[in-house]
């Protein structure tokens, strides 16, 4: 036996990627106007998510050493998620994301974060973000971090081995952004990801970026069992408004969105994620998790905003609720 001391598991989930300053328009932008302050990035929407069903969630990221970078970790506090991970750049500053609507349902996002703190996330920050202080349940990850440059993806791959290392369980949103890497390069690196992956959560269009070109081609349901053959425990597609459908060595189970009245929907592939995640944490069986992972996203969708209509435990059963109904 050796003499080391194998860490205590503290954390029901650690996520990693950048969080930044976001900026909420009425109109377009080149016309003016106020906007609303606040913050966005996957990964920490599905941090919040999970906290506010109260699970103990850990944000590893990096953030200027700037008045941005405290709002986006005084926001993150604020909202339970265990910031001792995250790490000040005192070279780079705090990514800018700016939403302009343009028609009712047609959103535009500007980005602001090459050369930003959390592009230059490092794997030696992560190292003392997993263990400290103590290991987690599970790690998600999106494909959006390892897009943001060279630093940023060594950072992943060594959150995956320490995955590894310590069996702690690997949740993978594809996430894909155009913006950010081509086709190409997300394929190559989410190919290279599946073999450390337990559960993949992905938009059908996503899928093809996963698997091996022989088999790139083809309906969801191929794809996916594709990748369960390759080691994934679960693989979960998002449909959007019509719901998603999860495929599992048991079989493909699929649940329909929930009817609610579309305000707004970004971020509700994060809310999605993280009542699956937290369904799965409590133990429910794929039924149960998909179920909360499409109650948690429409409650995204009726909201404004990234994050900031994601439900509390006590407030799921709010969407079985009458119209008019109030609660008093």
């Amino acid at each position: 036996m050796s003499g080391t001391t194998t860490p205590v598991v503290t954390t029901d989930v650690l996520t990693l990627g950048e969080t930044m300053v976001a900026l909420r328009g009425s109109g377009p932008l080149k016309l003016g106007g106020s906007m609303d302050v606040s913050i966005a990035g996957a990964e920490s929407n599905v941090a919040i998510g999970l906290a506010r069903l109260g699970h103990a969630t850990r944000w590893a990221g990096a953030v200027g050493d700037d008045e941005a970078g405290e709002l986006v970790l005084r926001t993150l506090r604020a909202e339970g998620v265990d910031v001792s991970g995250a790490t000040r750049d005192l070279d780079a500053p705090t990514g800018l994301i700016l939403f302009e609507p343009r028609l009712p349902e047609v959103t535009r996002v500007h980005y602001y974060r090459a050369g930003s703190a959390g592009s230059r996330l490092t794997a030696a920050a992560v190292e003392g973000a997993f263990t400290s202080p103590g290991v987690p349940r599970v790690l998600h990850l999106t494909g959006i971090t390892p897009a943001l440059g060279p630093s940023a993806l060594a950072a992943c791959r060594r959150a995956l081995e320490l995955a590894g290392e310590h069996d702690t369980t690997v949740c993978l949103d594809v996430n894909f952004r155009s913006r950010l890497w081509s086709d190409e390069e997300s394929s190559a690196v989410m190919r290279s990801w599946i073999p450390y992956v337990d559960v993949l959560i992905a938009s059908d269009d996503e899928l093809p970026l996963c698997v091996p070109e022989t088999t790139a081609s083809g309906e969801a349901q191929a794809l996916a069992k594709a990748l369960l053959a390759r080691g994934v425990r679960e693989v979960v597609v998002k449909l959007g408004a019509d719901g998603a459908t999860a495929y599992t060595a048991d079989g493909e189970l699929y649940a329909p969105a929930r009817p609610v009245r579309a305000v707004d929907a970004v971020g509700a592939g994060d809310a999605f994620v993280a009542g699956y995640l937290s369904a799965l944490l409590d133990g429910e069986d794929v039924t149960g998790r998909l179920d909360r992972a499409v109650t948690t996203g429409a409650f995204a969708v009726a909201s404004h905003g990234d994050w900031e209509g994601a439900p509390t435990r006590a407030e799921l059963g709010l969407l079985g609720a009458g119209p008019g109904t109030v609660v008093r």
